[in-house]
């Protein structure tokens, strides 16, 4: 079992940035790959980014590509997601996610955090 807990979430005027922290415990995180999702209300939870185990490739959703950067720290057994150039639009609860495998449907993911707010004000 691997427990994963989010933090870092917070207000931010649109333009500004955050990072978000996604802990693990239990497992080291190392053999996983790790992904982050959001879900705003009345939507859908969809993916963001994710890292492969070894930290070789990373994928990003096209709405964040060149804004926002996963990173792994194994040493940590923390995975990172900085948000830079914040919109009004990246609004929504910021979840965290652990698996063997990247996937972009966030139902095939083992394990899960408990979510962060993340709010742009515009």
């Amino acid at each position: 079992q691997v427990q994963l807990v989010e933090s870092g979430g917070g207000l931010v005027q649109a333009g500004g940035s955050l990072r978000l922290s996604c802990a693990a415990s239990g497992r080291t995180l190392s053999s996983y790959a790790v992904g982050w999702f959001r879900q705003a209300p009345g939507k859908e939870r969809e993916f963001v980014a994710a890292i492969t185990w070894s930290g070789a490739r990373t994928y990003y959703t096209d709405s964040v590509k060149g804004r926002f950067t996963i990173s792994r720290v194994d040493a940590k057994n923390t995975v990172y997601l900085q948000m830079n150039s914040l919109k009004f639009e990246d609004t929504a609860v910021y979840y965290c996610a652990a698996d063997p495998a990247v996937t972009v449907v966030h139902t095939r993911w083992d394990y899960w955090g408990q979510g962060t707010q993340v709010t742009v004000s515009s």
